[in-house]
């Protein structure tokens, strides 16, 4: 039997019991996907990072309750909290491998801790039928990137009464589905829905933002953007784009720590 270290980290929160919760396992034997994959399950948060210590780096991979994913922002600050304040509290960056995506740096930034991710590319696209009919409210734009689409709404009001079909929502060809609009306090606000992953509503996700930054950035003629992300729990982002980086920072606070015997 394994004792795996794990910690639950809150990520992009503005307080206790705000942003995403994320568990970050450190393994230092071979775990098979498998148990990956049922440690991900039993945990029932939106992500599970397992991390591994490489030569000047960290082997990450990311995982929903049922499936895993090419890239997680929120999963990567957490992962990154533990490195730079538990494990190397002597470091101010860490640099994370992904088997997908590549090379991922997260740097201390005071209080914050700010992800380099690729920026995504959006094209503009008829809203498929699926998407009107589960969210009950046409956007006034749609586009889609990488692996999302991307809803453009009026006004910061529209997205907070959105109230999808999450089980009609599920039969989307895409990882997701982003909705934004401009915001009241900060440069634009979002929400994300999953249920193809197994969860309904991200509570703040940081891999949406390589898709709204580069979109807020341009309509917004401005590289530094403030952001909120409008689920229940809430959460807070600074965003910059940067060639073709995005730059998300946010921040974290420890909510527990303990070992899994797997």
């Amino acid at each position: 039997m394994k004792e795996i270290p794990i910690y639950q980290v809150d990520a992009f929160t503005h307080g206790p019991f705000t942003g995403n919760p994320a568990a970050v396992c450190i393994l230092t034997d071979p775990v098979t996907e498998e148990t990956m994959q049922k440690i991900a399950m039993e945990n029932n948060l939106s992500e599970t990072a397992f991390i591994t210590r490489g030569n000047n780096e960290w082997l990450i991979r990311w995982f929903t309750p049922e499936t895993e994913v090419d890239l997680c922002g929120h999963a990567t600050l957490a992962s990154a909290f533990v490195v730079l304040n538990i494990i190397e509290p002597q470091s101010d960056e860490v640099i994370f491998r992904s088997r997908v995506m590549g090379r991922l740096t997260v740097t201390r930034r005071g209080d914050l801790l700010e992800l380099d991710f690729p920026a995504d590319t959006l094209s503009e696209c008829e809203l498929p039928p699926i998407l009107g009919k589960s969210l009950g409210n046409n956007p006034v734009e749609c586009h889609i990137g990488r692996s999302d689409f991307l809803l453009l709404y009026g006004s910061e009001d529209d997205i907070l009464a959105l109230r999808p079909d999450f089980r009609m929502l599920a039969g989307i060809e895409a990882r997701g589905v982003i909705v934004t609009a401009p915001a009241k306090d900060v440069d634009f606000v979002s929400r994300f829905f999953c249920p193809g992953l197994g969860i309904d509503e991200d509570p703040v996700t940081g891999s949406a933002h390589t898709s709204l930054t580069p979109f807020w950035s341009e309509r917004l003629k401005k590289d530094h953007l403030t952001a909120r992300q409008l689920s229940s729990r809430g959460g807070y982002l600074e965003c910059s784009l940067k060639g073709d980086r995005t730059l998300i920072a946010g921040r974290a606070l420890l909510y527990l720590k303990g070992e899994i015997y797997a």
